[in-house]
């Protein structure tokens, strides 16, 4: 089949840098899907990754996004049948979804939503399931919680879900940072109920917030623990997505939590409750197909190659993507 490999640590203008290759059709395992890709999104772990290879070492098959077509079916497979148009966000840990096939295990996969395309589809599932995971489970807030979430770096993949899961399915007021008009309008249009300048943090989020928040979801935290234990209440909670080596210790004096989110930590481990995984998925697709979530694409790319998806890595280098970069066929 044909994949698009990295095959080295090149910048993303080197033609070089991700190529067009054959290899052999994926190995199905008894609980995976084999799935025909039809789009993909690029994330910033994407780029990371690519930047680690090793020209020494294999090919590396890269992408997590992925919206496409069931064409086959391990043994122990429940709940899906040949034909059935899907979505996932994959498994670090195996080939990625930058190739015609892909093997995913089934615990991890739900039906796409019925009313959009395969490109807009595959702008959701990992940014989707961060924030649910994030939300949901890491800071425990529930339906009924009020209150008010940071959400920081709101016009990026991430940002752009967790705003509409924070306003469709909790009670709490969503402050979005921005630095650029653009953003601040794209995060506006998400549901964010107020803005927050993010060169200024503290200081900007104060104003809208005097008494301060309840949470912080951070997708950029090195360097902003301290403004975090500015503005967060006694016993707030934060979660952030990007690692990172951190000094806690702005958070101790008001006993704020602070937890890690890793979207792969199910896959990888195959924990006893990776099928809830799954499960997310399925009530995004019914809150799109709802008309309550939007996909958050914004660049559609359609050119299913090693060009494509370095124009698509280009783009979210840049650091000024809005929403996603998807690549279609």
């Amino acid at each position: 089949m044909h994949a698009i490999a990295a095959l080295d640590s090149r910048p993303v203008e080197d033609p070089l840098a991700l190529q067009d290759i054959e290899v052999s059709d994926p190995t199905v395992r008894d609980r995976d899907l084999l799935i025909r890709v039809e789009a993909v999104s690029v994330n910033p772990t994407d780029v990371k990754r690519r930047m680690k290879v090793k020209a020494d070492g294999p090919p590396r098959i890269l992408g997590f996004d992925g919206a496409g077509t069931v064409v086959a079916l391990g043994s122990a497979v429940e709940g899906f049948a040949v034909g059935d148009e899907v979505w996932w966000s994959g498994d670090a840990f195996r080939d990625g979804s930058n190739a015609d096939l892909q093997a995913v295990d089934y615990r991890i996969v739900s039906r796409k939503p019925e009313s959009v395309s395969f490109a807009d589809a595959a702008s959701l599932p990992l940014t989707a399931i961060t924030a649910w995971e994030g939300m949901f489970e890491r800071m425990r807030i529930n339906r009924e919680d009020t209150g008010t979430i940071l959400m920081v770096g709101g016009a990026g993949g991430v940002g752009s879900i967790l705003i509409q899961l924070a306003k469709r399915l909790t009670g709490l007021r969503v402050i979005a940072t921005a630095s650029r008009e653009e953003s601040a309008a794209w995060c506006r249009r998400m549901g964010a109920d107020a803005v927050a300048d993010h060169r200024d943090l503290a200081a900007s989020v104060l104003e809208l917030a005097p008494d301060g928040l309840e949470y912080v979801f951070s997708s950029y935290t090195p360097g902003n623990i301290e403004a975090y234990g500015q503005v967060l209440r006694p016993f707030g909670q934060i979660v952030s997505i990007d690692g990172g080596k951190l000094d806690l210790l702005p958070l101790f004096a008001k006993s704020i939590g602070f937890h890690w989110e890793y979207m792969f930590a199910r896959s990888r481990y195959e924990t006893w409750d990776m099928a809830e995984q799954g499960r997310m998925l399925a009530e995004t697709a019914a809150l799109v197909d709802a008309g309550e979530v939007v996909p958050t694409a914004t660049a559609r790319i359609g050119d299913f190659s090693a060009a494509g998806i370095r124009e698509a890595h280009r783009l979210v280098e840049s650091g000024r993507l809005i929403g996603k970069a998807v690549v279609h066929r």
